[in-house]
């Protein structure tokens, strides 16, 4: 089994966790604008709660985004130095995943559609159906405005998505379409690292460690959704 550590600063909520044997251990908190001085303490108290030392990890999960700018800046700095340190491979997770997970285990729901509020009167948008424990993607993840939101065919027949995230505020915004097909749970769940671990543990596992989703520490970098859209509106740009 492997042994990896992950973290997340995507959100208002900073968090680390540990899988160890098959084992999570995990501490989260909500600390606004905090993360920094956070985050250290949070991956040495799993830690040691864990009974781990770092040489024994296999590798280093973190919440790649979608989510705030200058957070996940801090879990892909943290990640690198440490994963260049220990000479260990990266698993950068979607926060969206993280969030149908979480919905999963919680609640029970299989087929999830996950939305933060991306502020300039978008959203981050997810839509996924878990199967055998493995979170699936069932249309790529985009940020928009909420009328412009789309849920693709597919999943389990017949079967509700249930809506989670901060972006669900802008219901009320989104095509009928979309709100026919989902009931909404819990508008202020925001990725863990708990669940992060658990979708990089599988990963890690189901590969024997090698596998396009595990990149070296240079290429353990933030995934915005909005990186074109941002850098065609500064002026000068092409």
């Amino acid at each position: 089994m492997a042994c990896i550590l992950a973290l997340d600063t995507s959100s208002e909520g900073c968090s680390a966790a540990l899988i160890k044997e098959g084992k999570v251990t995990s501490v989260y908190q909500v600390v606004p604008r905090d993360h920094t001085r956070k985050i250290i303490p949070m991956i040495q108290q799993v830690l040691k709660e864990s009974g781990t030392e770092p040489e024994q990890l296999d590798a280093i999960a973190f919440g790649r985004g979608p989510g705030s700018f200058t957070g996940l800046r801090i879990a892909a700095g943290v990640t690198q130095g440490l994963a260049y340190g220990l000479g260990i491979k990266v698993l950068p997770v979607s926060t969206l995943e993280a969030m149908a997970l979480e919905a999963f285990v919680v609640s029970g729901h299989q087929q999830v559609a996950t939305a933060i509020d991306a502020r300039m009167d978008e959203v981050y948008w997810g839509a996924f159906e878990v199967v055998d424990g493995n979170v699936v993607a069932v249309q790529p993840e985009c940020v928009c405005k909420p009328e412009d939101v789309m849920l693709a065919e597919g999943g389990t027949s017949g079967a509700a998505f249930s809506g989670v995230g901060s972006g669900w505020s802008f219901v009320q915004r989104m095509p009928e379409s979309v709100q026919g097909r989902v009931s909404l749970d819990d508008q202020a769940l925001m990725a863990k690292a708990e669940y992060i671990v658990r979708i990089a543990d599988r990963k890690y596992s189901a590969s024997n460690g090698a596998s396009e989703d595990i990149v070296s520490a240079e290429q353990a970098i933030p995934v915005y959704l909005r990186d074109t859209v941002t850098w065609k509106k500064l002026p000068g740009r092409e």
